[in-house]
Formats: C-alpha cells, sequence, structure tokens
C-alpha cells in the first residue's frame, strides 16, 4: 500500500483539526482511497505549549525538518498571513513538495508568484479550505461547474459578522453587546478588525470572483466595507420593510466588466442567503445553464476546515499531473475591465427636524442627482430630529454618494447610514 507523508506547517486550531481527522478517520480513508496517510513532522513556535492529544515527538522548531525532509511529499500550511508563510511556501515548492493551505491572506496577496513556482517546479497548490470553511466551494467552481458562465456570486463567507448580525436581528441588541458577547464565546478575536471591518471576506472574494469569473481579481480593486456603523434600528426598520441584513461579498459579471465588493447589504427575507444565520457561511451562484446553487455549511472552526484540508490533501495525492488555472494569474491584466460605478438599490437614514418642507428638500436632491426614491417611512419620537428612512430604485453608485453629500449639506440634516440592497435578480 502506498504511504504519503505530510508536514504540517503550524498545529494551531486548523492544524489540530486536520490531524486528528487524518488520525481518528485513518482506516475510513485508508479503505476509500487505497492510500495510507502520515503527518510526520509539524512545525511550531513553542514545542513546551500543551496541544492536548498531539503527540510530542511530531513537533519541530526548525522548518528544515519539514521543508527539506525528502520524504514529505505534501506540505500542509496553517500559519496564516503573509510571511513566513510565502518563503516556507516558495521554499517547499523549490523541494519538489506539493501544499495545501488554509491561508486566504498569502493566496490573495501573492497568488500569481505562488502559482508561477508551484508551475515551474511541477507540483501542486491546493486551497480548498481557504474560501468557507467545510463548504466545497472551489472543487466546485473548478470541477462541476465547466458547462456554465456564472454571472453572479455572492457569499456569507465570514461567520463572526453573520453571528453578530443574526444576534442583532434576532434579539434586538447592539453591535458592541453583540460583538463582546462573540469575543467571550471565542467567535470573535480580541482584535476583530479583519472581520468586522470586511478585509477577511475581501481576501475570500478575490480567490472566490476570480475562478467564477475565470479572470484574475485582485485584492485592490474589492470594495470592503463593514458593520461596525449598522444600529439595530437600521435592522429593525429594514425587517418592517421585509428585509434582512448580512455583511455579503458580492461579485457580477456584467457587459464584459467585473464588480467585487464586500459590505452590509439588505436582501429580501424570500433571498436563499436571507435564512442563513449564526456562525454559518453560504454561497450563492447564478450561473446561465444550471441557474442558482447554494452551498451552506460551516464556514471556520478546527474540525470543518480540517475536513476541507484533508479533502485536499487526498486529493492532491491522487493527481499524476497537476493542474493551474488556465486564466492568466497576473494583479496586472489591462483588458480586465473593473467596475466601481455599480448600480444598487439603497436604504439612506437620514436624521431629519420634523417640520415642513424638509422631505421635499430631500426627494429634490436625490432627483438632481438621479436617484429615485421608492419609498419613504418617517419614525415619529418625540425628538426635535427624527429618522426618516428611504428606500430607492436602482441607481448608480456614485449618483448616490453625491447625493448623500448633497443631503449632509444642508443645515438640520444628517445621513446617519446608507445601506445597499440586493434585488432578487
Amino acid at each position: 500500500m502506498r504511504e504519503v507523508k505530510i508536514g504540517f506547517l503550524g498545529m494551531g486550531n486548523v492544524g489540530s483539526g486536520a490531524y486528528r481527522i487524518l488520525r481518528d478517520n485513518a482506516d475510513v480513508i485508508t479503505h476509500r482511497e487505497g492510500i495510507k496517510y502520515t503527518v510526520v513532522s509539524a512545525l511550531v513556535r513553542d514545542k513546551s505549549k500543551s496541544r492536548g492529544d498531539i503527540p510530542q515527538q511530531l513537533l519541530t522548531t526548525e522548518p528544515d525538518d519539514i521543508l527539506c525532509n525528502p520524504d514529505i511529499e505534501i506540505v500542509a500550511e496553517f500559519l496564516g498571513g503573509v510571511e513566513p508563510a510565502r518563503t516556507y511556501i516558495l521554499r517547499a515548492f523549490e523541494n519538489g513538495k506539493t501544499v495545501v493551505t488554509a491561508n486566504k491572506v498569502v493566496l490573495a496577496n501573492c497568488w500569481p508568484e505562488l502559482e508561477a513556482s508551484a508551475r515551474k517546479h511541477g507540483v501542486g497548490l491546493y486551497y480548498e479550505a481557504s474560501v468557507a470553511g467545510g463548504i466545497p466551494i472551489i472543487r466546485t467552481l473548478y470541477s462541476s461547474m465547466q458547462a456554465n458562465r456564472i454571472t453572479k456570486v455572492m457569499g456569507i463567507i465570514n461567520g463572526t459578522t453573520n453571528y453578530i448580525l443574526s444576534a442583532m436581528s434576532s434579539q434586538g441588541r447592539s453591535y458592541s453587546e453583540v460583538l463582546a458577547e462573540a469575543q467571550r464565546i471565542g467567535l470573535a478575536e480580541a482584535d476583530p478588525t479583519l472581520d468586522v471591518e470586511g478585509l477577511d471576506a475581501a481576501y475570500k472574494l478575490s480567490l472566490l470572483a476570480s475562478i467564477a469569473f475565470h479572470a484574475k481579481v485582485p485584492m485592490k480593486h474589492v470594495y470592503h466595507e463593514g458593520i461596525t456603523a449598522i444600529t439595530k434600528q437600521d435592522i429593525a426598520i429594514g425587517k418592517e420593510m421585509g428585509l434582512t441584513l448580512k455583511l455579503l461579498a458580492i461579485g457580477k459579471k456584467e457587459d464584459g466588466q467585473i464588480q467585487v465588493r464586500v459590505h452590509p447589504t439588505f436582501i429580501p427575507d424570500s433571498h436563499p442567503l436571507a435564512a442563513i444565520s449564526g456562525a454559518t457561511n453560504a454561497v450563492y451562484l447564478d450561473c446561465d445553464a444550471l441557474g442558482e446553487l447554494v452551498l451552506s455549511g460551516q464556514g471556520a472552526g478546527s474540525m470543518p476546515t480540517g475536513s476541507a484540508v484533508v479533502s485536499d490533501i487526498v486529493y492532491a495525492s491522487q493527481q499524476q499531473k497537476h493542474a493551474y488555472n488556465t486564466f492568466k494569474n497576473d494583479d496586472n491584466i489591462p483588458e480586465i475591465s473593473f467596475n466601481t460605478n455599480w448600480e444598487s438599490e439603497y436604504f439612506v437614514s437620514v436624521m431629519a427636524p420634523d417640520k415642513p418642507g424638509i422631505l421635499a428638500a430631500v426627494a429634490g436632491i436625490f432627483a438632481a442627482n438621479n436617484v429615485s426614491i421608492a419609498s419613504m417611512v418617517q419614525k415619529r419620537t418625540g425628538e426635535e430630529r427624527v429618522p426618516v428612512i428611504f428606500l430607492t430604485h436602482r441607481c448608480r453608485e456614485l449618483n448616490m454618494k453625491r447625493a448623500i453629500e448633497g443631503i449632509g449639506g444642508v443645515e438640520g440634516l444628517s445621513v446617519s447610514g446608507t445601506i445597499r440592497v440586493e434585488a432578487m435578480s
């Protein structure tokens, strides 16, 4: 029986999960695949740190014990960030080793360089676990969607923000209160910036959109906006309008242009993504032949993400010849056009004095900037200034920004929130 020996770069949460899956399900995997998988070494910073049932003899603080070990065929990277992950991955390629990684940051920032090196040395680069944890979205895009033109990819691909928004919606709690809870139970980091400002989802969208649209989508073209300014009032009023709020990663290919953006988004309650609650992830695809497809599941955690890593290890070990992207994996391709002035509907919350003429003034500013109002709700609070909510028809992003500036320039008016709305079609 063939044995595949594996080296781990990192033995944290995901690395430990992948190790335990390979160990505990070894008989099942070997029975199905006819291959024995053995982890022979794992790079860690501190060998004395307690890691539960992970054998001490596996651990090393020397990268060369893995990168230069001729017996190791596959390297699994769990370090996160750009460096030293990038350097170690390149060295693994140079030494003829295939790499499996869960690291969306190094891929989003260094993918062209990494793939070029893998191709040069005839080894593989696999990264199913880098997006949406245990959901097999990347393999699905590569292996099951060849007959389709994908026109839209929308995803809830950050579990922390989905947990926060779900709790704010179902329990009427504030952002700060739910964030503190998420930190207490380990769903949010002590510094949650990467998640709550939308950057984590932006890294993942860069990869997803590249594969879905068969064109490299560099991070510099991915707009991202977080959830820190969202209020429970915004969510409550949206619910009254039949809308659910999510932090969505949105990629569209329209008229030869690509748009990629991450931001809080209202979607109709009937949308397939509206029911995705808690820390669950989901990806929605709109395809010309297949139509709509939704994949959902656990998007983070040691075992779901570890499952995706092990899947890649098994898949990589079975390839007689490794495949690479057939699109040009380059961050500077002039023939690819990116649209930053996309169309959307908008939910706009304006604080206004409760007196005659104010609504007409706001409507006039919208009209002057080619923004059409679909509906309006005024909330009476007994205060001198009241929230007035406008829901618009589809309009251009830059037109809306000019309208917001115009409203903010009127004495007594201020825009307290602007949230984009994605309709079903």
